[in-house]
């Protein structure tokens, strides 16, 4: 199904503000979100895609490449990740910008509504995982050593020795507590979280020994994340269910392994393509010939034309970084030419003759390497 444009998602022009995207992208979610809507397939899928434009628009660089090439610019990356952009990736984004690490209902505590009680969902988890571009290139699988909460298996998470949770009796279950208080200027009510159920509406009238009436225990996991080739720096991948236990026998949350890439010593990385500074002679460059070219698994030749200047940019197709919708990108060569600093008698002969050679011939400059860059990427 072809995707709509993400300003016509929203409904703004395409030179709205980021204060406009919020608010737009806030109204929709609202509107659409599924504890308003439970069941509800349409409303989901509304949600969904109103989210996957506010992350694109709502970053400058991702909006700017949006601008620029449209669906094709996050076809290789997803949104966020590496994964596809699922309705759980949409209610975190919708949580981390509007409601924290609470649930939907938290958004209008303000205005007397009552708080979430009973199962919950656990809160996601975070790691960051650096590997080299030789472990981006090929893919790797990384162990990685987890500190989490899981549910306790004596009482199933529910926190209760025997019989379960009771309500509450200081908020009969309500998980708030209201006060009058009179003055002169008559009688105030304020709503505060119950101090005795913590807002659950619930209580544990037996705590369970192993948990101590918690539900959850700590735990250190150690999971074998597969990394498929050619992620890249800050994408993510979603371990759905590896994160802290939930509330009350609720679902564990997620756990979000970024990527990080460890610096190379010879290569630089420009999405799919790798840079590389090649020291070469000047004869070299006069004279063209073949050399070789180190790249990620070994070495390749390369042929310099005859009368190459100083700083050209060479192109090895294929030679770069695998795509993550496919094929690979390519190594891009400067030729950056090294001048000898000591120079024997016959060395210092040729030269001399040769600049007697090309008194007055001398050369009209060339382009700088920004532009041969553009110019090998084919801007």
């Amino acid at each position: 199904m072809t995707k709509r444009d993400y300003y016509e998602v929203l409904g703004v022009e395409r030179s709205a503000s980021d204060e406009v995207i919020k608010k737009a992208y806030r109204k929709l979610a609202l509107q659409f979100h599924p504890d308003r809507n439970p069941g509800d397939h349409a409303a989901e899928a509304s949600f969904k895609e109103a989210t996957e434009a506010y992350e694109v628009l709502r970053d400058p660089d991702r909006r700017h490449r949006y601008d620029q090439f449209g669906h094709a610019a996050e076809a290789a990356g997803g949104v966020g990740g590496y994964t596809d952009f699922d309705i759980a990736d949409a209610l975190r984004t919708f949580m981390r910008d509007f409601g924290g690490f609470g649930s939907f209902e938290d958004l209008f505590q303000a205005a007397g509504g009552r708080p979430s009680t009973g199962p919950g969902r656990g809160q996601d988890l975070q790691v960051e995982l650096a590997l080299t571009l030789e472990e981006i290139a090929e893919g790797a699988t990384k162990r990685i050593r987890l500190k989490r909460t899981k549910a306790c298996e004596t009482c199933k998470g529910t926190g209760a020795a025997r019989g379960g949770r009771t309500r509450c009796p200081d908020c009969q279950g309500q998980g708030q507590v209201r006060q009058i208080r009179s003055s002169l200027l008559g009688q105030f009510v304020s709503v505060t979280l119950c101090p005795r159920c913590h807002g659950e509406g619930e209580i544990v009238s037996d705590p369970c020994l192993q948990c101590r009436g918690q539900g959850s225990v700590a735990d250190v996991a150690s999971l074998d994340v597969k990394i498929p080739a050619g992620v890249s720096e800050g994408q993510y991948l979603t371990l759905h269910g590896e994160g802290n236990a939930g509330r009350q026998g609720g679902p564990a949350g997620d756990l979000l392994v970024f990527v990080r890439e460890k610096p190379h010593e010879l290569f630089a990385r420009e999405g799919e393509h790798l840079l590389l500074e090649l020291p070469v002679g000047l004869p070299l460059l006069a004279l063209g010939g073949k050399i070789d070219v180190p790249t990620l698994d070994g070495q390749a030749k390369i042929t310099v034309p005859a009368g190459t200047q100083p700083e050209k940019v060479l192109r090895l197709r294929g030679k770069g970084m695998p795509r993550l919708s496919g094929g690979t990108g390519d190594l891009l060569v400067r030729l950056r030419p090294v001048v000898p600093t000591k120079l024997s008698g016959r060395e210092k002969e040729i030269l001399e003759e040769l600049a007697k050679l090309q008194d007055g011939k001398l050369p009209k400059p060339g382009k700088n390497f920004v532009e041969r860059v553009k110019e090998a990427f084919g801007g």
